[in-house]
């Protein structure tokens, strides 16, 4: 009996807790305050210290709501009812987390209807998915990340001061890190944008911010943190896929006005896919080419003329690899696979620190990480080159692969060609990109990227040219803490060429030329302050040349083998720089780059007679140097400097000032890139070549940020770069140095470029005066060209114009029309023939005094898109293209022939005729 009422008195207690338990949880929290004109976010912050419930709402979209309200011991949901009375906005209460959901237009369910696992689904629910969401529902996808509260740091109560957040942003899908998104709070006004690697950072006041995220392509998305110390947020953000509407590009709209950099384009591979290029192949080279300031000599050239500077004073970098020779298939196609790029960018002017051993520019060539969420794949089949890449996650969201290789079957249109010449020819190429990224922990990342290309080709059926790129890089990202960070890089890149003849058995030769390179590279990002960015790191290239051998290529070849001797040097560099947020409207970044370069042995060096002129009839003895001995040293500073004061807030003002260095020289008898070209290093007897750049630039942006005005001038001076003697040798030289003479330059601009980036008709317009001034009066080779006057250089085009213009007519059909025109080329021509010592000769003009015709081309694309069901084996597009529309015979080179006794000029143009071509894209 005593066992059985303990048994009934503990039932009694039990029911009673439970009856408590029942009754409290029936009862909603209750709260007392007097708020008179209180802002919502004082109101949330007292509800929050009387109860338990956190209050989840759009700091941006309630900073109007006002609050004049006495309540005591009032319940939470009574007082809740009266705050939002006659607004647009409604609350959910979800009393088993302990959450209050503040939403306007429709109001919020934190509850499933009583009926959900009951009722039928309509057909509309059972029709199938598709890739565009209604804005509704990616609403309410992003909903759950958008209002939840992420607490940041230890909580403290009653903190002050800053504290700072950093992290990583990488796409939803992909898991790839996003670039140049703009991270920032808008009260205060504080902002970063995300690097290369997708990290930011930024120092903020303590509490409760509303952090938004803008990116080019993306959903906008915003986070509400509660910033107690310093801490990490990572946001993945989803792609932004529109119906009819306008593209709208949010991310970085007023970069061009706000941003302190100036002279850089950068392009996503959105955009330069839209351009249309000659044989449908997507080329980043030609894109870059209808930028302001950017020019080329000709048709099929891919070599790069920025700014008044010659085409090796570009600093090619892919993936941090140096890239020697960016062109395939005589300049046809660019080296790189458009389907593996992430990003490009150009710097003309203004070029950071860490950047150096170039005069004129540096393009920056990112490939992407790899989908590391699923498997993926992308490709396309045209009519001279087809594509394949494959990406995916070896460890799912920690490791991911991409590999992607390009080749062309172009020999079929070759055979096709009526001329002989042609018909007996051949040409191929490939390109292979391999790329492993993967997440070691919070902290350490890695990343490893190789790339090779091969090119052959033979004209008739003499000649057989062969060159070939490779490159690889190993980096290690390491977090020291949220405010630093840094990567260390290794990076080997080759390039070399093989031109072989053998169709004349008696001077059948091959000519074979290499250049190797090893860097070794560690760089620092530092972000002492929201206003304050410090980099600063270290560099060092061991550079190994082979100038050339030639041997025979035949047993009857009377050619002697030859071997030009090594060239070994190593170029050391050390830089910082600083910007500072002075106020939101000055903006100043300062930098120093200090660079040494070391000559090395083992080589034999020529000594001169001083006070005469460099030939062979001067050379006065011969220095032996042993291995690893140091015979010639140049070093120096180099200046970066860049200053922005905003005149308004959609326009303002910017100058910059830097000086370069560069240590190696290209050696060419062509106007343009060719496969013959030999690189040549700063030695004792040629001096490294300097440049000093000022730009001055106005922008200004228009209905609402979505046209951009921008105008910049630049003047440029340049000294000790190569030109050459008439009649120069250039290859398989032993005493380069009495063929070519130092030259001095100078150029100056104007940079005009117009672009509106939304809408269904988009693109850009481009003009551009600039002028390339080059004197030969060099008193240690006794040259002088043109006694001693200034005279335009091959690459010097006053006028250019560009327009690119595309328009979408639905979701599925767009189009695309690039134009172009500038001013022909400048030229040397024979003007007489004299007889002297009883034989004849040419009498020529001065150097570059006339020009051939002026260029333009009209070229047009017609993209259709597949439909865009998810559930789809592979997503597909077809791209029709013509290019030159018009026919026009533009001239690529103008040479001369002796016929009967008189000369005849003649023109030879590259494409006289419209091409058409069609390509199949597809992603899986």
């Amino acid at each position: 009996m005593t066992h059985l009422y303990r048994l009934v008195f503990s039932l009694l207690v039990v029911m009673c807790c439970l009856m408590q338990a029942r009754g409290q949880q029936a009862n909603p929290p209750v709260v007392t305050g007097s708020f008179n004109k209180a802002s919502l976010e004082d109101f949330v912050r007292e509800v929050e210290a009387q109860t338990q419930y956190r209050v989840y709402f759009d700091a941006a979209a309630t900073d109007s709501l006002s609050i004049t309200l006495q309540v005591k011991d009032q319940p939470l949901p009574t007082v809740l009812s009266q705050v939002f009375q006659g607004t647009a906005f409604h609350f959910a209460i979800d009393d088993a987390g302990h959450r209050v959901f503040v939403t306007s237009g429709t109001p919020l369910s934190v509850r499933l209807p009583e009926d959900f696992f009951e009722r039928k689904k309509t057909p509309a629910e059972d029709a199938p998915q598709m890739a565009l969401l209604a804005p509704e529902a990616r609403s309410a996808k992003k909903a759950g990340s958008e209002l939840k509260l992420y607490e940041i740091g230890v909580r403290r109560e009653g903190a002050t001061g800053n504290a700072n957040l950093a992290g990583h942003l990488r796409d939803i899908k992909t898991g790839e890190a996003i670039i140049g998104a703009a991270i920032y709070i808008e009260s205060p006004l504080i902002g970063t944008t995300s690097d290369q690697y997708g990290y930011y950072s930024l120092t903020l006041p303590v509490g409760r911010h509303e952090l938004k995220v803008k990116a080019i392509g993306l959903q906008n998305t915003r986070r509400q943190i509660m910033l107690y110390a310093d801490g990490k947020l990572d946001i993945e953000i989803a792609e932004d896929v529109r119906t009819l509407k306008e593209v709208l590009v949010e991310a970085e709209k007023d970069r061009n006005v706000s941003g302190l950099q100036m002279g850089m384009e950068k392009l996503d591979i959105r955009t330069i896919k839209q351009v249309p290029t000659a044989f449908g192949e997507t080329d980043i080279l030609r894109v870059v080419l209808t930028l302001p300031g950017v020019k080329s000599v000709g048709e099929s050239s891919t070599g790069l003329n920025v700014r008044g500077g010659s085409t090796d004073q570009n600093l090619i970098l892919f993936n941090d690899a140096t890239i020697y020779n960016p062109s395939h298939l005589f300049g046809f196609f660019s080296a790189f696979n458009p389907d593996i790029l992430k990003t490009v960018e150009l710097y003309k002017s203004g070029i950071p620190a860490k950047y150096g051993g170039r005069l004129s520019s540096v393009l920056e060539v990112t490939s992407r990480d790899g989908n590391k969420k699923e498997i993926s794949g992308s490709g396309g089949i045209g009519l001279l080159t087809s594509r394949l890449t494959l990406e995916g996650p070896i460890k799912k969201d920690k490791t991911s692969f991409m590999i992607g290789g390009r080749s062309t079957y172009s020999d079929w249109l070759l055979k096709e060609l009526p001329n002989k010449s042609f018909n007996e020819s051949s040409a191929s190429f490939y390109d292979i990109n391999g790329h492993i990224s993967h997440e070691i922990d919070d902290k350490n990342t890695l990343y490893l990227n190789g790339y090779r290309s091969k090119d052959k080709f033979q004209l008739g059926a003499d000649t057989l040219y062969q060159f070939a790129n490779q490159a690889a890089s190993l980096k290690w990202k390491h977090i020291f803490q949220n405010k630093l960070y840094g990567v260390l890089t290794g990076v080997y890149s080759h390039y070399d060429y093989d031109v072989a003849s053998k169709k004349n058995p008696v001077n059948a030769s091959r000519l074979t030329f290499g250049i190797n390179q090893a860097n070794l590279q560690a760089d620092f990002s530092y972000f002492p302050a929201s206003k304050h960015t410090v980099d600063f790191g270290a560099s060092s290239i061991l550079y190994n040349v082979n100038p050339g051998t030639q041997t025979p290529n035949s047993p009857e070849s009377l050619v002697m083998p030859d071997r030009l001797q090594k060239e070994r040097a190593i170029e050391s560099a050390l830089y910082v720089s600083d910007r500072f947020d002075v106020s939101p409207r000055f903006s100043v970044a300062v930098g120093l780059r200090y660079s040494l370069f070391n000559a090395l042995g083992p080589r034999a060096v020529n000594e001169y007679a001083p006070g005469a002129p460099k030939s062979e009839g001067t050379i006065q003895d011969t220095a032996v140097y042993s291995a690893g001995d140091v015979f010639a040293t140049y070093q120096g500073p180099e200046y970066r400097l860049s200053a922005r004061m905003g005149v308004s807030d959609n326009s303002s003002v910017k100058v910059s000032f830097n000086r370069l260095r560069q240590y190696i020289h290209m050696l060419s008898n062509t106007t343009s890139m060719s496969p013959t070209d030999v690189w040549k290093l700063s030695d004792a007897n040629i001096r490294p070549q300097v440049g000093d750049q000022l730009a001055l630039g106005y922008y200004r942006n228009f209905r609402a940020n979505t046209i951009e005005f921008s105008v910049e001038g630049y003047y440029k001076w340049m000294r000790d770069f190569l030109d050459y003697k008439s009649g120069a040798t250039l290859i398989m030289n032993h005493h380069i140095e009495t063929d070519v003479a130092s030259a001095e330059g100078k150029a100056y601009g104007v940079e005009v470029l117009l672009k509106k980036s939304t809408g269904k008709l988009n693109g850009w317009a481009s003009y551009t005066y600039s002028r390339t001034l080059v004197r030969v009066d060099d008193a240690e080779t006794g040259e002088k060209i043109n006694n001693g006057a200034w005279y335009p250089s091959n690459y010097d085009k006053p006028h250019d114009f560009t327009f690119i213009g595309n328009y979408r007519f639905s979701q599925r059909f767009s189009s695309s029309l690039n134009f172009t025109y500038s001013t022909g080329r400048p030229i040397t021509l024979p003007l007489a023939k004299y007889t002297m010592g009883n034989s004849q000769r040419i009498y020529y003009s001065e150097r570059n005094a006339y020009r051939v015709p002026d260029y333009y081309r009209l070229d047009f694309a017609l993209n259709i898109e597949g439909n865009h069901k998810v559930q789809k084996l592979a997503h597909s597009s077809w791209t029709l293209a013509v290019y030159n529309v018009t026919g026009r015979k533009n001239p690529y080179s103008i040479y001369f022939k002796s016929e009967e006794g008189s000369i005849k000029g003649y023109k030879m143009s590259i494409f006289g005729q419209p091409i058409p071509t069609i390509t199949y894209n597809f992603k899986f």
